[in-house]
């Protein structure tokens, strides 16, 4: 029988599409650190078919080599020249503001496939329009507590809602006098910098000068040696404010240790000797907050507490007489030093509040009978 011949391979030629449009932009918005390309999705012709990747090159004007950036598949539509150290596959030299830039592109499967060379230059801004928002929130905010700390300092009474365990201070030194017992004051365990922190050592001032007007003792362990020192000044000028430095004890006042547990341990134990009649719990807390208020309140002592950490919130609710709940805490500040900077700011953060819950309010509504502007304005 006769041999039949294979059959020939056909030879396909395959070409290769380059995006369409391709094109080169500064990115708006930064500080000149970056530049856009960008293309239209590659559409086969005839016998062309889609490049699997591209890769981007660039140089300076002016420079005869060029530098390869990386690749990005032809679907994505762009890619971001831009300069971060930490990410691979970037440029390993930052782009320089108003220097101009060529660019092309090429395909890796036929490198010799290139595109034109497309040019463009970054350059800084000096305003972020996507954060204009936020800079008229800020200006509104800054012009409510510029009026209401003028309006403070006028001599006209700012309202203040009252809140329990402030009122209950007085009531509390008082019975410590009446018992003759010490007032304990504990700032917390957090650091200088931080806003608990520094709310509590606002609201000592005023105890303190409430227990100097009692001459009844008041104790003050620290765990940070810096709100240690704080707190000496705090104490030492409210004795000097009403008349009685020479009642002023600075071993009232003192460091304990720099250890969470060890510091917990220590105060409970003060607790216990010294049976004092009021503890105040005003700053930041964390695991410790219970061990001092079931060890508080096994002595019977009037405790009032406040912290801005939600997670210890239910232990000072459970253990203690009165708890300030959250931004309370600022408002306590305000609330007994009478200051009007203090006053005019938590009158303006207020109004502040009232303010943006009613531009969203006004955009839920509108969104509802399809009026999407104002939410796409805030950023929605």
């Amino acid at each position: 029988p006769p041999v039949l011949a294979e059959p020939e391979t056909p030879v396909i030629s395959i070409s290769y599409a380059l995006p369409n449009n391709l094109a080169a932009e500064d990115i708006p918005n930064d500080k000149g650190q970056a530049i856009r390309i960008f293309w239209d999705e590659p559409k086969p012709k005839d016998t062309a078919i889609l490049a699997a990747t591209l890769v981007f090159w660039r140089r300076a004007s002016g420079e005869t080599e060029w530098q390869r950036l990386g690749e990005a598949p032809p679907a994505t539509g762009k890619y971001v020249d831009a300069y971060h150290p930490a990410t691979k596959g970037q440029p390993s030299h930052p782009l320089e503001d108003g220097t101009v830039y060529e660019y092309k592109v090429s395909v890796s499967e036929d490198p010799a496939l290139e595109s034109g060379v497309i040019t463009a230059s970054a350059r800084g801004h000096w305003f972020n329009t996507e954060r204009t928002v936020a800079l008229v929130a800020t200006i509104v905010y800054v012009l409510l507590v510029t009026f209401f700390i003028r309006y403070a300092r006028s001599g006209k009474e700012l309202f203040v809602r009252p809140i329990s365990g402030i009122d209950a201070v007085e009531e509390a030194v008082g019975r410590a006098t009446e018992m003759g017992k010490p007032v304990l004051y504990v700032p917390g365990i957090g650091e200088i910098q931080e806003v608990a922190t520094l709310a509590g050592l606002t609201i000592l001032s005023p105890i303190a000068e409430k227990v100097a007007e009692y001459d009844t003792p008041i104790l003050v362990p620290n765990r940070d040696p810096i709100v240690y020192t704080v707190a000496q000044e705090i104490v030492r000028e409210a004795y000097v404010k009403v008349g009685r430095p020479d009642a002023y004890n600075e071993d009232n006042i003192y460091f304990l240790s720099g250890r969470q547990f060890a510091y917990a341990a220590a105060v409970s134990g003060l607790m216990m000797r010294d049976k004092p009649a009021t503890n105040f719990f005003f700053g930041m807390f964390y695991a410790e907050s219970l061990i001092l208020a079931e060890t508080g309140a096994a002595i019977g002592a009037i405790q009032i507490a406040g912290t801005d950490q939600v997670a210890q919130l239910p232990f000072f609710i459970a253990a203690c007489d009165y708890t300030l709940i959250g931004e309370e805490l600022y408002a306590a500040s305000a609330y007994l030093s009478g200051d009007a900077i203090l006053v005019g700011s938590l009158k303006a953060l207020d109004w502040m509040k009232v303010v943006l819950l009613s531009i969203l309010g006004v955009s839920l509504i509108g969104s509802l009978f399809g009026w999407h502007w104002l939410a796409k304005t805030l950023g929605g």
